[in-house]
């Protein structure tokens, strides 16, 4: 099992913004039948982890020397930096199942893709899992290969899941599936199209722009009346 350190935190509102100058993220950890308790890890320690954990991992995280089992619940980025501002910790219980999001893995070749010059669609690129906290994948393996003409698809009931994880989707629900390619005709008139929707765009701020123009001239001459 991966593991974090953590230190208990007394900095709450703007003071966490110290925290975050010293290269620290603020956390909460939380869970049923405990009080919530504010954190801090390390930005450089977490980012690592983060990588190989994603959500749905289960990781030891050690709060003052103490360790308990959680998952990581919900992160907070900047919307411009992308730098993570925040993170929420679950803890949970090893005898209790939980549901949680797990990211698809595409691999292999499909011969649709390949020989025909299809598209690969990915209708899905993570599933909700029921299971016991031990059992939850990082990921599932969507192999394409399956993929071998444009009316085959990889559906829900078809992936491979291990034994103890349940998935909470509809079983014909469409995972991945490959389209032909556009033809020459479709690609002349796709840009037909989107030619004739830039010409509407000039057209009406030309005339909008004539109007306000129009407008302006009208107020001056009043003024000047």
């Amino acid at each position: 099992m991966l593991s974090l350190k953590a230190q208990s935190r007394q900095e709450v509102g703007r003071k966490v913004n110290k925290l975050r100058k010293a290269d620290k993220i603020p956390a909460i950890l939380y869970g049923r039948g405990i009080k919530s308790q504010p954190v801090s890890v390390s930005e450089k320690d977490f980012d690592k982890l983060y990588r190989q954990a994603g959500e749905s991992s289960l990781v030891a995280l050690e709060i003052d020397g103490k360790k308990t089992n959680v998952l990581i619940h919900d992160i907070v980025r900047d919307p411009l930096s992308e730098r993570i501002l925040h993170i929420d910790f679950y803890q949970v219980r090893m005898d209790e199942k939980i549901e949680a999001k797990v990211a698809l893995v595409f691999s292999g070749e499909s011969a649709a893709v390949k020989s025909e010059g299809g598209v690969l669609v990915k209708n899905i690129q993570e599933i909700e899992v029921k299971a016991l906290p031990g059992n939850l994948p990082h990921h599932l393996d969507v192999d394409i290969s399956a993929l071998k003409t444009f009316e085959d698809h990889i559906l829900i009931k078809n992936l491979l899941v291990p034994s103890g994880v349940e998935i909470l989707a509809e079983p014909d629900e469409i995972v991945a599936s490959v389209v032909p390619p556009r033809s020459e005709e479709e690609l002349a008139t796709l840009e037909e199209k989107i030619e004739e929707k830039i010409e509407e765009v000039k057209v009406v701020g030309e005339e909008e722009a004539a109007a306000k123009e129009a407008e302006a001239s009208a107020e001056k001459e009043s003024g000047e009346k």
